[in-house]
């Protein structure tokens, strides 16, 4: 199987880009050329969680909200444990995705997404990240799409690793502004820590359980908590 020549055009640019930082990934063109509905690229700094650093497609934030809400997933799985992650029926009960995500199989569907494919970002034994695609309606890649898939992945991930010798951190240039897509989950993660005095661990679960309690967005519920709309020490209660 050879890649298709559009494909190759994406992959000779993103290899050839001499830095420092790496350019932006066309993502729709390679959401296209893989039968895609979306795509989603995250990037693992070192010792910390992946991050949404570019994204194309309706769904594609929610989804990836949606993961991180509930603390598991296929994009999670693929930029953490280096995971091969092929989807394609997500209301397949026989599948395992069921009972390796309790409850997130038809969350996701929700969401109308119908399969999803999640691939990892690794040279050798180092974690950089995931390349998470997804389409509305089920169905698996094809044999030429999986080729492909392979291709971009493996080319991204080298070039993070060429980019790694540059000052600026190899995910500098591929940010969508204004930066990171959950930026705010931060900053709210931070805001309780210090209002409730507890870690910022601690703050993000009681983000993460108010969010899926809710059956809220966690970049939404992160708002209100900034924006002084929400406080979690007391839900009911407005501020003073």
């Amino acid at each position: 199987m050879v890649l298709e020549r559009v494909m190759v055009s994406y992959l000779r640019a993103i290899a050839a880009d001499p830095g420092p930082g790496l350019s932006r990934v066309p993502l729709e063109g390679c959401a296209r050329e893989l039968g895609l509905d979306g795509l989603a690229l995250l990037l693992r700094p070192r010792d910390s969680s992946a991050e949404l650093v570019q994204s194309f497609g309706e769904h594609t934030t929610a989804l990836e909200d949606l993961q991180r809400t509930q603390g598991q997933g296929p994009s999670l799985d693929a930029a953490e444990y280096g995971m091969l992650m092929l989807l394609p029926n997500l209301s397949d009960p026989t599948a395992f995705a069921p009972t390796r995500w309790p409850g997130l199989p038809g969350a996701i569907e929700e969401l109308g997404v119908g399969a999803v494919f999640a691939f990892p970002l690794r040279i050798g034994v180092i974690a950089l990240g995931a390349l998470t695609g997804h389409r509305t309606r089920p169905g698996p890649l094809s044999p030429d799409e999986l080729a492909d898939a392979f291709g971009l992945t493996d080319t991204l991930a080298q070039a993070i690793i060429s980019q790694a010798a540059w000052t600026d951190p190899p995910e500098a240039r591929l940010l969508d502004e204004p930066g990171l897509h959950f930026a705010e989950v931060h900053q709210a993660t931070g805001m309780l820590s210090a209002q409730m005095h507890i870690s910022c661990a601690q703050a993000l679960i009681r983000l993460r359980s108010y969010a899926f309690s809710h059956n809220r967005s966690l970049l939404t519920t992160a708002r209100d908590v900034l924006g002084h709309r929400l406080r979690l020490d007391n839900p009911d209660e407005p501020w003073p």
